[in-house]
């Protein structure tokens, strides 16, 4: 499906495989709820252990066989070797997956965690960017970036130099942890221009669904929670519809300043979860397009 964006803006969704046949309902109904913006891609996370591959394998092919979006799928450096990670690849490819979101992963105990490389397997996103470009020079690969820096970089310089690397080996775009203040990630743009890295800096836009489970989650992955953020949410831990009114507002703002700044591409981190996202995009002006879905009942039910 080919969708005309207002002012230029386009946006990508993530999902996260199901766990269950509820988690697999929920999942559905927040695609059949966002497909009709025309996203330019969806991407679908990707963890350690067997059962984690398969769920998002099997929900790339029910994207690409039930609705017209552009799936990416997620790969990780973690307990697994470059033939493993090849195998998976090679699979993909022959599903018709033609982009990839190459990430290192969090560490064997989930983030926060240290990471500890095989010695057969992959080692960083730049190493897994160039594996992927030596399979397929053809494939489109979205790499991390990480405008507060990853939390195991010693510095920003070689952050940076790592995101440098990424580029040089094939990556065509680079997606940001998600962040709250948007000067950080604007002097983020800066100095990775300045480093000679021109590929699109994609903000990752997380909706406050749970302030809870995002601050517990931002200190573990190094993203900085204001304090007036904090401030909004004070006080609604059991006032569930004026908190999601307060995320709705967030977020808006934070967006609509972003296209103040030029920017015209968004990442959403959905959480499985459609309703603040539909939010946000009405907001920058999209507006839903055919259903990109098929069997919209038969889709919620499986």
């Amino acid at each position: 499906m080919v969708q005309k964006r207002a002012g230029g803006i386009e946006v990508s969704f993530e999902f996260f495989p199901p766990k269950s046949e509820a988690m697999e309902a929920s999942l559905w109904t927040a695609i059949q709820r966002l497909a009709p913006l025309g996203p330019r891609f969806v991407s679908v996370t990707y963890g350690a252990g067997g059962s984690t591959r398969e769920r998002t394998h099997h929900t790339i092919q029910r994207l690409l066989g039930e609705t017209d979006l552009d799936p990416a799928a997620h790969l990780t450096c973690v307990d697994a070797s470059r033939a493993e990670v090849d195998e998976v690849i090679h699979q993909y490819r022959q599903t018709g997956v033609k982009h990839f979101v190459a990430l290192r992963g969090d560490g064997q105990g989930g983030a926060g965690s240290a990471f500890v490389p095989r010695d057969d397997g992959y080692r960083n996103g730049a190493d897994l960017t160039a594996g992927l470009k030596a399979i397929d020079p053809e494939f489109e690969i979205s790499v991390s970036a990480y405008p507060e820096k990853h939390p195991e970089s010693p510095d920003f310089a070689t952050d940076i130099d790592l995101l440098k690397r990424k580029v040089d080996n094939g990556a065509t775009r680079a997606i940001t942890q998600f962040f709250f203040d948007n000067d950080v990630y604007e002097r983020y743009v800066e100095r990775v221009r300045r480093a000679g890295v021109y590929v699109p800096i994609v903000p990752g836009i997380v909706p406050i669904h749970d302030f809870v489970k995002i601050a517990r989650f931002s200190e573990a992955t190094g993203a900085n929670v204001p304090a007036w953020l904090a401030r909004r949410f004070e006080g609604l831990e059991n006032d569930p519809q004026t908190r999601a009114h307060v995320a709705a507002a967030v977020c808006a703002e934070q967006v609509l300043d972003l296209t103040q700044r030029g920017v015209g591409e968004f990442h959403f981190y959905t959480m499985n979860r459609a309703d603040l996202v539909y939010s946000i995009c009405h907001i920058l002006g999209l507006r839903p397009g055919p259903m990109a879905v098929e069997g919209n009942e038969g889709a919620a039910a499986a």
